[in-house]
């Protein structure tokens, strides 16, 4: 047999029950016909109870009881010597301290010298007094008298092909260009978090129908970098996309870092932070934020300033000023004293965006929260800046019908002659809703999330590859369009087995229908059935 087999392991176990048989021996270290061996170090009692331990286990996997008994009657032995030499019990998974405590027992047993500590990786001096919260917390931001009157942009231009003659609907069809190409809107955006979608590569993104996509500057801010992009030419050189991009500011990802206080609502107080990861945000203020990086923990400054020139590093055709992140459920007083920062941080940004705008287009992102009266205020002094466009950020509700509530409230305040942009809600049902509103794109994750999870859109509904009922079903995964030429019964094989195409081919699917409801819904626009 060969030395890894289980027939040598047990020949050696069965070698070792005879040798116990013939009485136990006064230590577990071995005797030569000179005398007695050296008593081992402690380095070679750890080894030794490792690969004794690892017999045992062979052992009672092999339900060799007696073996098993002598066996274990050496490696409590072993174990005995080890604590008899260093002082210390033998611990498998020791703790840091553990281990450094262990070092100095051995090196003390051996009379050699201690190994030194590894050196600490310096700590960055943070200047923490430069985040102080603004002297009036509701401080109104600079009139728009003290920017120049908006005007149209040679390279973005928005241009309305069509509005809907049904009563009560505002959906309109539309057409952005920009300096990478033009976007049919309404449209659906797929998040590139990293400069990428994920399991998808840029042709099949562009079979899929994506025109616009969205990529979050935060990620990019922590790796690899603007400059190592910038040196790339761009996010479009960089990542390959051919199309045009979307950027936003990095607040979204950087605000929801911060720990929960007693002025937040339920939902941030259930927020639950990952162990082990560095990433927190450390100070907030007028100036703007500074948070810890979640690959190795360095302080990274995010200000209205460095965020646009982050951006204008990217390339990026599309760009979003610095806001903060109001959660649902804050005191109407905290929630009014964000707005008014995030207006004061988006004229920082629109200063520094205007005196340098490299064919980018910038959009304001309108909050509020649920609130009317806010959502109104915020509309309204926004629209009188020279954006060129709206988002719609911050809390939309805890479900989909208050955010209708709040889009039928906030969608006439906003400029009908620039386009506006829903943030973070694309699923296919809140797709079909908004779009009544005059929605003109917008942007989720959460159909190539779900898809890699094993959930196909469908026209009936979405479907869980995963059960059962799927094994045998060589229909297509739409029976009512035609997205990837693959059956439900290959895919649930694919889920099943762990198949890394799998991921791939779901997120093509649910693109693909993406774009092809979105395709439908400005048809229908087009025959005022919406």
């Amino acid at each position: 047999a060969r030395p890894g087999h289980p027939r040598r392991r047990l020949r050696r176990c069965q070698s070792m029950v005879d040798t116990a048989a013939e009485g136990p021996s006064d230590s577990p270290s071995c005797s030569t016909a000179e005398g007695s061996k050296a008593l081992p170090t402690a380095a070679e009692l750890r080894q030794k109870i490792g690969s004794m331990g690892a017999e045992l286990r062979q052992a009672r996997l092999s339900d060799d009881a007696a073996a098993a008994a002598a066996l274990l009657e050496r490696l409590l032995a072993y174990k005995k010597q080890y604590a008899d030499l260093t002082g210390a019990e033998y611990r498998l998974k020791s703790s840091k301290r553990g281990r450094q405590a262990a070092a100095e027992s051995e090196a003390a047993a051996s009379e050699g010298p201690v190994a030194p500590k590894p050196p600490k990786r310096a700590k960055v001096k943070m200047e923490l007094g430069l985040y102080q919260a603004a002297a009036d917390p509701m401080e109104l931001p600079p009139p728009s008298s003290s920017f120049p009157a908006w005007e149209p942009r040679s390279f973005f231009r928005f241009e309305v092909l069509h509005r809907s003659r049904k009563p009560g609907s505002r959906a309109r069809v539309g057409r952005i260009t920009t300096p990478h190409g033009v976007i049919d809107t309404p449209a659906f955006v797929p998040v590139g978090t990293n400069g990428a979608l994920k399991g998808v590569d840029e042709r099949q993104s562009h079979e899929a129908g994506t025109q616009l996509m969205f990529c979050n500057t935060y990620h990019l801010l922590v790796h690899p970098g603007p400059e190592v992009i910038q040196q790339a030419g761009g996010l479009h050189s960089f990542a390959g996309h051919a199309g045009p991009i979307i950027t936003d500011s990095g607040g979204f990802q950087v605000f929801s870092l911060a720990e929960a206080t007693q002025d937040d609502g339920p939902e941030m107080k259930r927020r639950k932070v990952r162990e082990g990861n560095p990433a927190s945000l450390t100070a907030t203020g007028e100036r703007g934020a500074l948070f810890r990086s979640y690959l190795d923990g360095r302080p990274i400054e995010l200000t209205p300033e460095s965020s646009v020139a982050a951006q204008k590093q990217f390339g990026s055709d599309i760009i979003i000023p610095l806001d903060e992140l109001p959660p649902n459920g804050m005191s109407r007083d905290r929630l009014h004293a964000s707005v008014r920062l995030s207006h004061r941080w988006m004229v920082r940004s629109l200063r520094a965006h205007l005196a340098d705008p490299r064919q980018q287009a910038m959009y304001a992102v309108v909050h509020g929260g649920t609130d009317t009266e806010l959502r109104r205020e915020s509309a309204e002094y926004l629209s009188s800046l020279p954006f060129d466009g709206f988002a719609i950020g911050g809390s939309l509700g805890k479900d989909r019908g208050e955010m209708l509530d709040l889009l039928r409230a906030l969608m006439p305040r906003l400029p009908e002659d620039k386009p506006n942009h829903l943030l973070g809600i694309a699923d296919p049902d809140s797709a079909v809703a908004v779009v009544p509103f005059g929605i003109d794109t917008m942007d989720s994750c959460n159909p190539t999330r779900i898809a890699r999870h094993g959930t196909l859109l469908c026209t009936g509904g979405s479907i869980k590859i995963s059960q059962l009922r799927y094994k045998a079903d060589f229909g297509h995964i739409d029976p009512t369009r035609h997205t990837i030429p693959h059956s439900r019964a290959y895919l649930h094989h694919l889920f099943k087995q762990h198949e890394l195409l799998f991921m791939t081919l779901a997120s093509q699917h649910n693109m693909i229908f993406m774009h092809q409801l979105m395709g439908e819904l400005r048809q229908k626009i087009l025959n005022d059935e919406i």
